[in-house]
């Protein structure tokens, strides 16, 4: 009898074979079952519209039906290893087992099994053995440069045999055996072929990729690839050296002191800036990054990246990280692989013993190698850096001061910008932190020196990271000696208590004579973290006289109402997203919310928001906030009078009992009585 675990430990079994696929049979699979309608052994493939670039599909490429941003069509073919039968659907038969020299007439490779016959291959990849052969397809041999190939074939007994043989390994590989960032060793000399296998399905040799792979033979295996692959013998840091192009990067890299990690063994991709690509750049950026060893390295760093990407491995964007920290967006478009949106690859895929390099024609600079006016000029902050410059405040945004710039996006100024005077000058100089300060190591209640020597407080909500009435926007920049922080407004620093404030605002003479008539002046002028929904003039007038009289008159019933209107803690508008309840000195609940963009406390709309005081915040409202207990009983608080509860009660007095004659008398009574008591009410 079977082990009734059997089944469970065979399908983890099966499922565990499965997951242990390399990316490229995973996408092969997805080929297969895109395929199978049509029949046995066919494999869905995509196909460039305009050119001969085919590729096995994965799954997201199926469904959005292109490839480096380019329009593509399906095609069904024969699964490698696999041909039709004259008659029967799909491709049932797998293709004959024969050995390397006939394989390749059979797989795509006709050029490569005829300079293998001129050059005297032939006799060897038909003969007994185990090889590997990375095969140029027909279209690789024929998109080689005219002279090249002369000279390749004009040599067929050293040059051409050598070519090819570099072409090959003396062993049986299969694609599970072409492992990520590992090298082989070729018939030729046992110099190396670089092997990369991304996650993507892509195999690349020499960043020639594998059109057709693990075709079979006698003796050994056959996979096509895109292009006839050479011998790679210099380093990254030795190409720089070569290369005309390169000689600004040679100076830099030089000063620098990466030379040596250009020369060790690893896998990168350099990107690098050419000649043109460093003047480009304003002699005096520039200038000021070469003179600073520390933004040198960080510029050159970001142009390297932590692995080898080949060209053809990008058939759509992906982010990759550099050894400065940061990331790249790496794309297609077309035929041109693209930086961070921008085709400015000027040559691509220059292997290296350590990587590979691709000349690019703009300077990527990051942005910790930037002085924060540059950082501010590519962001939504450029009409705050126009104030900036208006004031004379542009030393302090790209000298070596550290510093935190807090700059209003640009929506903040859509009516214009302000007037640049003394007093804006003195709130620009409160926009800038005297340290240079991350948001990620900002707390709630930190205290923050400005250069216009005010302290502004950090506020932490759940949604919100606030500088005094002010939010941040977007995710901060951190510049070589200063950090730009985009915020949603102008940030308003305090300027006294909440009872300073109060009094100076002649909006808010009757609250400020309230409050002193019950008492509150002293808790109001307290260091504490208030917020205040300040009735105006306004609402007091809106009350009816003799209320507003009664209440007045009454100083414990007057601070009751005016401690339901300030809460024990700071909430600014820009941590109102959804409903927010607060706890009241009185006791009860205020609700907090935003419609429309204005703030409403218990669904009244605010006049004015975020009026900042050193202990607490301040909000302008147009009327008096009730508390429950002050307002209207509803009817069913009010006492119970026994003829009522007896009406309601009595089973007596249904429709039933109405209907009876003796009692209907008594029910009118009872009705007339209750229209009374409604009456007196």
């Amino acid at each position: 009898m079977a082990h009734p675990r059997l089944p469970l430990l065979l399908a983890l079994a099966l499922g565990l074979a499965a997951a242990a696929k390399s990316p490229y049979q995973q996408v092969l699979q997805h080929s297969r079952l895109r395929g199978r309608q049509h029949g046995p052994n066919v494999c869905a493939v995509q196909k460039l519209i305009g050119t001969n670039r085919k590729y096995f599909t994965n799954c997201k490429q199926w469904y959005q039906r292109k490839i480096c941003g380019k329009s593509t069509v399906i095609s069904y073919e024969c699964c490698p290893g696999y041909e039709k039968v004259p008659g029967e659907k799909g491709c049932p038969a797998a293709l004959p087992l024969s050995n390397i020299y006939e394989t390749l007439g059979v797989v795509g490779s006709a050029t490569t099994q005829l300079y293998s016959d001129r050059s005297k291959l032939r006799l060897e990849i038909e003969g007994p053995g185990s090889f590997t052969i990375f095969a140029p397809s027909n279209e690789a041999w024929a998109s080689l440069p005219a002279e090249t190939l002369d000279s390749l074939v004009s040599n067929v007994n050293i040059e051409l045999l050598n070519a090819l043989r570099y072409h090959m390994v003396n062993k049986r590989v299969l694609t599970d055996d072409l492992k990520h960032g590992t090298t082989l060793n070729s018939m030729y000399q046992d110099l190396p072929i670089q092997i990369h296998h991304y996650p993507n399905g892509i195999v690349t040799v020499n960043c020639a990729r594998l059109l057709k792979a693990d075709h079979h033979a006698t003796n050994g295996v056959v996979h096509v690839i895109d292009k006839v692959i050479a011998t790679t013998t210099n380093s990254i840091q030795q190409i720089i050296e070569t290369e005309e192009s390169l000689e600004t990067l040679r100076a830099a890299v030089a000063a620098s002191d990466l030379n040596s990690l250009l020369e060790s063994e690893g896998q990168y991709t350099l990107l690098a800036p050419t000649n043109e690509a460093f003047e480009k750049i304003p002699r005096e950026t520039l200038n000021r990054i070469l003179g600073d060893p520390e933004a040198l390295r960080d510029l050159l760093n970001h142009h390297i990246l932590k692995s080898a990407m080949c060209a053809e491995a990008i058939i759509a964007g992906l982010t990759m990280e550099t050894l400065e920290g940061t990331t790249l967006d790496v794309g297609c478009s077309g035929e041109e692989l693209t930086l961070n949106g921008k085709p400015i690859i000027a040559n691509k895929d220059v292997l290296a013993t350590n990587g590979v390099v691709h000349f690019v024609n703009e300077l990527l600079i990051p942005d910790s190698a930037k002085t924060l006016f540059e950082l501010a000029q590519e962001s939504e902050v450029s009409k705050s850096m126009d104030l900036f410059r208006q004031a004379g405040l542009s030393s302090h945004l790209t000298g070596s001061e550290r510093v935190t710039l807090i700059a209003p996006v640009n929506d903040v100024f859509k009516d214009g910008l302000p007037t640049v005077d003394s007093n804006m000058k003195n709130l620009l100089l409160n926009h800038i932190v005297n340290e240079q300060l991350s948001s990620k190591y900002l707390y709630h209640g930190q205290k923050l020196q400005t250069l216009g020597d005010k302290e502004l407080r950090v506020f932490v909500y759940r949604n919100n990271l606030c500088i005094e009435n002010a939010c941040i926007a977007a995710h901060d920049k951190r510049g070589r000696f200063g950090t730009l922080l985009s915020v949603d407004k102008m940030l308003t620093p305090p300027s006294g208590s909440v009872m300073d404030v109060l009094k100076a605002d002649h909006r808010f003479s009757t609250l400020v004579a309230a409050i002193q008539s019950a008492g509150l002046t002293e808790n109001l002028n307290r260091p504490g973290t208030f917020t205040v929904f300040a009735p105006t003039n306004e609402a007091f007038r809106a009350m009816p006289q003799g209320e507003l009289n009664k209440l007045m008159g009454n100083a414990k019933e007057l601070a009751n109402i005016l401690k339901f209107h300030v809460a024990d803690e700071i909430l600014v508008s820009g941590a109102v997203s959804a409903l927010v309840r607060l706890k009241s000195m009185q006791g009860d609940k205020l609700e907090v919310s935003v419609k429309n963009n204005v703030i409403h406390i218990n669904k009244e709309p605010v006049a004015e928001s975020d009026i900042m005081a050193t202990n607490g915040v301040i909000y302008a409202v147009n009327s008096v906030l009730q508390p429950q207990a002050s307002r209207p009983q509803e009817r069913g608080d009010e006492p119970a009078d026994p003829a009522l509860e007896i009406f309601k009660q009595a089973s007596a007095l249904s429709k039933v009992s109405q209907r009876n004659p003796r009692l209907a008398p008594v029910y009118s009574r009872i009705l007339a009585r209750m229209k009374e008591n409604s009456g007196r009410f």
